[in-house]
């Protein structure tokens, strides 16, 4: 009975520290896509149409895309609907062909429908072969338009990478506890 009783305190413990980890790791990642929308913002005023009017976004501030040859890339972000907070999203890639390099960049996906967002959010979503991100520019997204019910922008934080395509990129979505 004492050890139940050990047994059951040692997986309680183990439960509330893993929420509180799993919440700081969280709040990071929601602080960096706050800065990361700043940082698109002023490279490009022409996003804020975007953000406004969007049916929903994911901001992943921090994408890391690496390879030669055989390459891959991954992330964590935000998932906003009517610019609140609704969940978590990862981000995952991998590839192979012509390539070389690595790169850390901000990458933004818009979805222009609810019904976009929803596909979203129940994992049926993934990019295909040949789909590439715009390239955040002073001016650009004035002109961009949605494609298939997306627009995805990527900024460039550090490194230099030959490869801008996001196709392939598969996604999992989190929803947060209400």
């Amino acid at each position: 009975m004492k050890t139940l009783k050990v047994l059951s305190l040692v997986i309680a413990f183990l439960a509330v520290t893993n929420t509180n980890s799993q919440n700081k790791k969280d709040r990071k990642i929601i602080n960096d896509a706050k800065k990361a929308k700043q940082t698109l913002l002023k490279q490009d005023v022409g996003l804020e149409n975007f953000f406004n009017k969007s049916a929903g976004y994911v901001i992943f501030p921090n994408v890391g895309k690496g390879g030669f040859i055989i390459g891959g890339a991954s992330g964590n972000g935000v998932v906003y609907e009517d610019d609140a907070i609704i969940g978590m999203a990862s981000l995952k890639k991998l590839n192979v062909g012509l390539q070389a390099g690595g790169q850390a960049i901000i990458e933004v996906i818009f979805f222009e429908e609810k019904e976009d967002l929803k596909a979203f959010k129940e994992s049926n979503f993934q990019f295909g072969a040949e789909a590439s991100a715009v390239a955040v520019k002073s001016g650009i997204a004035f002109n961009a338009k949605y494609k298939d019910g997306v627009a995805v922008f990527a900024l460039p934080k550090a490194g230099l990478m030959a490869d801008a395509s996001v196709g392939g990129q598969k996604f999992k979505f989190s929803p947060i506890p209400q």
